[in-house]
Formats: structure tokens, sequence, C-alpha cells
């Protein structure tokens, strides 16, 4: 029987299902949190065979303990895993001082957790990237920007989503990024114009993709989170050729095993010199882990799977290939609370009820970037996908004017850029 530690098992809510998997599959499923045993739901009880609360998941030596005390009352850990971009380096490191050979450790995680890092293994696949520039002075940066042109895009070097990533157009603007007091080392890139593409899937313990799928984001994250606009995203029946040879070149460059991967490109909107026409893709960032928030559960409502078990035989077994077709486009709409909406949730649920595979509200730390409330609904249709996007995303008439529709507000600011 194998020992599977798993960090972080009630955030997403939906994670208890990573250790429910390996319990399933015949594993020992230990888990390491901060909330009280009695405040974690009974789904999440019922996945585990222990749970150890330390006070701050942040404190390594309590992590430390807990990895300890595990080996001690079971004996040899076999995986480690938190499948969260926060904690991978701690995982390396854990990993690396109990001999945990199932993953990264310290001395090889970094390539996938710095986006200058990244930019090596893409150049390694073929795979164009925006020039960058890692910041330190002033000066610099001009010298930077005399080469590339505004806008550029800033953001932290080692950083989570899209937290604390801005666009920089002016002088003005430039002058004061470099007056902020930065507590991380940041990097600078040129702007590429398009819409972000994602090639997600699960390799096997040999590096070979086992599960594989696309989604398309049609507004930038970034945007979402400075302007707090409404998140929405979809996944796609078909993987187009090229996204599919460029990703699986990207995996293979990065030597991913055994683990979940989430990768961005660029589709362009207009030609860019050095990157390529119109229509071609452009490698943006990495993250080897499942993607953010509760896409995993897209995943198995689109393909009619389970990812957690796909994940859960591929660690003890090394098995699970999944290629079948692909039954639905799964897509969510993320809204929020300052907007008054004209369809209320029970005209949502009126008029696609059969549809909606899951209604949430989101976390707050999820929120920033993903929305106050969430429905994940499935389709047969790309169509049908954003007829729904539009009934509930659709304005209460404004006294002063009418809303004007998603889809007239992104065609306007993909003409302003």
């Amino acid at each position: 029987m194998s020992n599977f530690v798993f960090i972080s098992p009630n955030f997403p809510r939906s994670y208890y299902q990573f250790p429910k998997a390996w319990k399933e599959v015949g594993g020992t499923s230990l888990c390491i949190g901060e909330d009280p045993y009695e405040s974690l739901s009974q789904d999440l009880k019922d996945s585990m065979d222990e749970y150890y609360k330390v006070d701050s998941m942040m404190d390594y030596d309590q992590m430390y303990r807990a990895v300890a005390w595990f080996a001690h009352k079971h004996g040899k850990i076999d995986w480690l895993e938190s499948n969260n971009e926060f904690w991978l380096e701690q995982d390396a490191r854990l990993r690396t001082d109990f001999n945990i050979t199932s993953g990264d450790k310290t001395d090889s995680v970094m390539r996938y957790k710095t986006k200058s890092n990244m930019k090596a293994f893409y150049h390694k696949a073929g795979v164009p990237v925006a020039r960058y520039h890692l910041t330190t002075t002033l000066q610099e940066g001009r010298k930077f920007i005399k080469e590339v042109g505004y806008p550029v895009i800033v953001k932290p070097d080692d950083g989570v989503g899209a937290n604390a990533t801005w666009k920089i157009n002016s002088d003005a603007q430039l002058e004061d990024f470099y007056r902020q007091d930065l507590k991380t080392q940041y990097i600078m890139e040129e702007f590429v114009p398009g819409y972000i593409v994602s090639y997600d899937g699960i390799t096997d313990q040999d590096g070979k993709i086992i599960f594989r799928t696309s989604h398309v984001f049609p507004d930038p994250i970034m945007d979402i989170v400075n302007t707090k606009g409404e998140c929405f995203y979809y996944s796609v029946r078909e993987i187009p050729e090229d996204l599919d040879r460029m990703g699986s070149a990207v995996i293979a460059a990065f030597d991913i095993r055994a683990r979940f991967f989430h990768t961005e490109y660029f589709r362009l909107t207009e030609d860019k010199k050095g990157l390529g026409k119109k229509g071609d893709l452009v490698g943006l960032e990495v993250n080897m882990r499942p993607p953010g928030g509760y896409t995993p559960d897209m995943m198995n409502f689109a393909n009619d799977i389970n990812v957690y078990r796909i994940y859960a035989n591929m660690a003890m077994f090394n098995q699970g290939l999944y290629e079948t077709e692909r039954p639905y486009f799964c897509v969510y709409t993320g809204k929020r609370d300052y907007i008054a909406y004209q369809n209320t949730n029970t005209d949502v649920y009126r008029k696609y009820g059969q549809a909606i595979c899951m209604h949430e509200r989101m976390p707050s730390i999820l929120g920033v970037a993903m929305g106050d409330e969430a429905y994940i609904a499935r389709f047969r249709t790309e169509k049908e996908v954003f007829e729904f996007m539009q009934f509930v995303y659709e304005r209460k008439p404004s006294v002063e004017r009418k809303a004007e529709p998603l889809a007239e507000q992104t065609a306007k600011k993909a003409r302003k850029k």
C-alpha cells in the first residue's frame, strides 16, 4: 500500500477529490492543513485516512514534523503533492528532505517556477516567446523600451496567476513603476497582441501525456484583476493541431513527469514582428499543476471522466491513458456582486438548468481573478456557450443608458488595443 501526503486538501473546495481518489485505488491517504478537523467537510473527512493540523503551512518546521509523523506511523512516504502553485517550492523541499522520488526536488522545481526560466524551455521546444528584461534600474528599463516599444507588461518573476501584474503605456507610467517599493524581482515583457489559449493535461511517470485538453480565455486575466471585470473562459472539443504539436513539445522540453500541467499561449490577433503572423501561437508561461479554481472539475464535466482518478491511477500504477471524443464544451462564467444583472439565478436555472454543472460562491482569494459567483455549464456547440454567457451577463437597463452587450464591449476593447 502506498502512502500519499496531500497538502491543503480543502482549497479549492473540490480538492478533497485528490486524497479521495488515492484512497479508492488502494493507497493510504494522509493530509496536512491549517483548519481544525471539526471544521472540515464530511466529504473531506471521508477521503482521508489521517489528518495532521498545523498552525501555519508557511512554517516549514511544522510541515516537516507533520511529514515525519506520517513517516514514523505509516512508513515510507511514496508521494507528496499539493497541486497548488503557492506550495510547489515547499513541496519540493519536503520531497528532498524525505527522499521522496516521485516528484521534483529543490534542485529542479525552479525551472517552471520563475517566468524568466520558462523562456529557455519554450525556445528549446521551438516556440517563440516575448522579449523580456529582469527589472533593475529606470535607465535599463528605458533601454528595453527603446528596443520593444510601448506598451510593456510587468509582473513578478516568481508570481502566482495575474497578481501584481499591469500594463505600462508611457514614460510617466514607467517612471512610476520604478518608484514602487517592490518586494520581489519583476520581469518586463514586450506586449503581445492576442488572446490566451491553454494546453492542459496530465503526464505519466515516463513523461507521456495521458490526458490533454485546451481552454480559451477571450479576456486576459490581468485585465480582469485590474478592472474587477467578469471572468469568462471555456474548454474546446477539438484541440487545434498547432497547439497540440507545440504543447506536446513544450511538455517534453520541460521533461514533465507524473504531474498535471497548465501551459499558456497567445493566439496572435495581428502580425507581430519577430513573433509571428496573425493566428500564430506565442508561448506565454507554464504552471505545472492543475489549472486554477474549479477547472479540473470542468475537465470532468466536458469529458465525462474523473481526472482525480486518472491522476491517482497514474501515480499508483503508472496507468490511466484517456483518449476519446470530447462530448462537450464546458464554460465558466464569473459574475461580480457590484454589477446589476438582468437575469436572476432563477431565470438562469429556468432556461439552462439541465446544462449547469456547478454554481458556486467563489472564495475571496479566487474571487479577485475569477468573480464573486460562478456558473459552470456544458454544451455541445460553441454557439450555445456564447449564448449562455450573454444571458448570464446581460445587464439591467440603466436610467441613463442601456448597458452594452458584453460581446460589443469586448469588440471595442479589442479595437482600442
